[in-house]
């Protein structure tokens, strides 16, 4: 082990004898390639499980450049929305407010997705310190939670719009859109501050894993919460925006005198939303089923090579989301994408007024 790792690696005497055997026995072992380790999930010492590290080299090959292509046209289009939010913008309605917090959350993803890159790059090598590995995968949980949550608010604001014209809740102003969005985040990061209290260490040969989603070994709490929170947070809000679309899609048929075509282009805004969902978040929650399924029928890490490889390749989905989201602030309203198309104008030097008269003439002769 290398000096610099030496300090959180505990002493053979400090390390219960059941725990030496097991290392014994997995030094014997003929599965070299897929070491078994000693690691810490709750941050002491006592508390140490066994746990598998993997050796993926098609991960370090492939992952680095897919992650640093979805942070640059993520982050691009992504700051075009919150550009448009914050200075072009002329009314602003609670589905705006979803919008640009969603806008907020896969920025802050995307701005992970470097050192993440890195990381893969260096063969899985963390050498940026505990504290901000810690502060990192915190960050990625939480904006993946709130990606998740502020794009289903988006379709239920959506729904009860359409299905509900004439609930209370469509009369609120910004204030309760702004109070629902505080609430979101505060449950965000009561749901994901736990990252924050423990390391995240793993050592593997002379490599050091910042990783919260490495496979062990025995019962942790905080571990169990992790991988369920991951779970939830796709099968609940992912079954909200499928009912939502249904119903809207449902208001489609029963109402044939749609003269504006709200309806249609809700439909076709909360399918986009739906699409996303699943392209993005289906990939890696099954991954994660699969990984626990395997620890109900197997104790040795041998078997969870593939699951593993699924899980971490199915994740770069889920940053694929950021990318995808400006999608969703381009369909969500007519006022969202006409000012995009003023903006665009504007930076080609053109006023809308113009293309307008251009148009009118041509169509006059």
């Amino acid at each position: 082990m290398r000096a610099n790792t030496r300090e959180l690696v505990p002493d053979a005497s400090s390390v219960p004898s059941a725990l030496e055997r097991s290392r014994g026995e997995v030094d014997k072992s003929s599965q070299a390639e897929v070491p078994k380790l000693i690691c810490f999930i709750a941050g002491h010492m006592a508390n140490t499980s066994v746990c598998c590290a993997f050796d993926s080299p098609i991960l370090d090959q492939v992952l680095p450049p897919v992650l640093f292509l979805e942070f640059i046209f993520g982050l691009s289009g992504n700051v075009l929305a919150l550009v448009m939010f914050a200075f072009h913008m002329d009314t602003w309605k609670p589905n705006s407010i979803y919008l640009a917090h969603l806008a907020v959350a896969d920025s802050v993803v995307l701005f992970c997705l470097p050192f993440r890159a890195d990381y893969y790059r260096r063969g899985k090598n963390w050498v940026y310190g505990d504290i901000f590995c810690r502060v990192l995968l915190f960050l990625l949980a939480a904006n993946r939670a709130a990606g998740i949550f502020f794009l289903t608010a988006v379709a239920v604001d959506r729904y009860i719009k359409i299905v509900h014209p004439l609930h209370r809740i469509n009369r609120m102003n910004l204030s309760y859109a702004m109070l629902v969005s505080c609430g979101l985040w505060a449950g965000i990061v009561a749901m994901t501050a736990y990252l924050l209290s423990s390391p995240h260490f793993y050592y593997n040969r002379n490599r050091t894993q910042c990783e919260s989603f490495n496979i062990c070994m025995g019962n942790n709490p905080l571990s169990n919460w992790h991988n369920a929170f991951y779970v939830i947070q796709f099968f609940v809000p992912g079954s909200i925006v499928v009912f939502c679309t249904a119903c809207i899609t449902w208001q489609l048929k029963i109402k044939t005198m749609d003269t504006q075509g709200k309806i249609k282009r809700a439909v076709q805004f909360i399918f986009v939303v739906a699409l996303i969902f699943i392209i993005c978040f289906f990939p890696s929650t099954i991954s994660r089923i699969a990984v626990w399924i395997l620890k109900t029928w197997y104790s040795e890490c041998p078997y969870f090579r593939e699951a593993n490889l699924a899980f971490y390749t199915s994740v770069c989905f889920t940053y694929f989301n950021s990318v995808l989201n400006p999608l969703v602030y381009y369909f969500s309203t007519p006022a969202f994408s006409g000012t995009f198309q003023k903006l665009v104008l504007k930076l080609r030097g053109k006023k809308p007024g113009e293309q307008v008269n251009v148009t009118s003439s041509v169509t006059g002769n």
